[in-house]
């Protein structure tokens, strides 16, 4: 029998709008609305101020461990400000810039930082998933909610982020494979940050783009500058757009770099160069889309210094309520909330196990 060739779609576009100078392609700049431009523009200052006090938090021992996401700013915003209030977000660990433009407060991102698990609470009105710690196991709750809105025909779309180690992952694969087959209208953006923790995308595939993993599952995938906000823009309005119309879910690998440490428990240093990072701060994303603003006529340099001043008091504000609010906590019985919608049997046992063993301690110290 001879051997013939199958006829498979195999082309993975690379998309890049503005580049690392600055300079634009007039002719595939998204049509964004100054409004909406300037919006951006505060939204991904205030997650970079908002990371760096985090951080200075962290080493006064004022918060615990977290994910900075210097660096990764654009790859986010760039695509949730696609979606409107009925779509649901599912973020992974890193993503609190999207998660603040979605509505959750500083304040709630401190005190989760802290251990508490008020921190956690997502207001009723929010569509947001909380976050994901285990490398890529929101991906199949994502397809879960998409497959939902397929199946009530609304025409609500659902947005997952994940970075490239959880393509390495079970979860990413069986996910893609079901939205493929489903036509599940989500989006899946990957934050390619160069690194899982230690491991450089090198060793976690042979393929040359991560995106290309899209076609396996019949989607639509794309690479993008994922530093480029007007790329991530115009990449994730097309996928949004694709979904609302029942055409299906879309894979949008975004290249970009985390600048920072892995979390705050982790030393970058022991597995790469000062020189990389050099390079990659180079490629900032908030440098070139301020250089972006300034062309436009719609940003200046007192302008700029006019918005941080601004964002910084947000942060501080934010801060003094947070630990204002943190005085009142302490009641461990409240573990046992935020966590389901209606508690099952065997954690109502548990609860009430453990509050009459808190009653029991208590009242042996007030009789001692």
């Amino acid at each position: 029998m001879p051997r013939n060739a199958i006829n498979i779609p195999d082309k993975i576009e690379y998309l890049s709008i503005l580049n690392e100078k600055g300079e634009l392609d007039d002719s595939l700049e998204p049509d964004i609305p100054q409004k909406l431009l300037l919006k951006l523009h505060r939204a991904i200052l205030l997650s970079r101020k908002f990371d760096e006090r985090l951080l200075n938090l962290q080493r006064q021992g004022r918060i615990g461990t977290f994910p900075p996401i210097t660096g990764q700013e654009a790859a986010q915003l760039g695509a949730i400000a696609l979606l409107r209030p009925s779509d649901w977000m599912v973020p992974a660990f890193r993503e609190s810039g999207a998660e603040i433009w979605r509505g959750r407060s500083l304040e709630s991102v401190i005190i989760y930082y802290n251990g508490y698990s008020e921190g956690a609470e997502i207001p009723q009105d929010l569509k947001n998933l909380p976050i994901s710690v285990p490398v890529g196991s929101q991906i199949p709750h994502a397809v879960g909610l998409g497959w939902a809105a397929k199946y009530r025909q609304s025409d609500d779309v659902v947005m997952t982020f994940f970075g490239d180690g959880a393509t390495s992952e079970g979860d990413f694969h069986e996910g893609l494979n079901f939205a493929g087959v489903f036509q599940t209208p989500v989006i899946f953006v990957c934050q390619n940050n160069q690194w899982a923790i230690s491991i450089p995308v090198a060793k976690q595939t042979r393929s040359k783009t991560l995106a290309q993993k899209a076609l396996a599952y019949g989607l639509p995938g794309i690479q993008v500058d994922g530093n480029d906000i007007l790329a991530v823009y115009a990449a994730a309005k097309e996928a949004v757009e694709r979904a609302r119309a029942g055409q299906g879910p879309t894979l949008i690998e975004c290249i970009t770099y985390r600048m920072a440490m892995h979390t705050t428990a982790d030393d970058p240093k022991r597995y790469r160069s000062e020189k990389e990072v050099d390079m990659w701060r180079k490629r900032d994303p908030i440098v070139r889309f301020q250089k972006y603003l300034v062309d436009k006529g719609l940003l200046s340099e007192d302008k700029i210094a006019g918005v941080e001043s601004e964002v910084l008091q947000e942060i501080q504000a934010a801060i003094d309520g947070a630990e204002e609010q943190m005085k009142a906590f302490g009641d461990p019985i409240d573990m046992f909330e935020h966590a389901y919608a209606r508690m099952p049997v065997y954690l109502k046992e548990q609860k009430e196990a453990f509050a009459a063993e808190v009653a029991e301690m208590t009242g042996e110290k007030n009789s001692g």
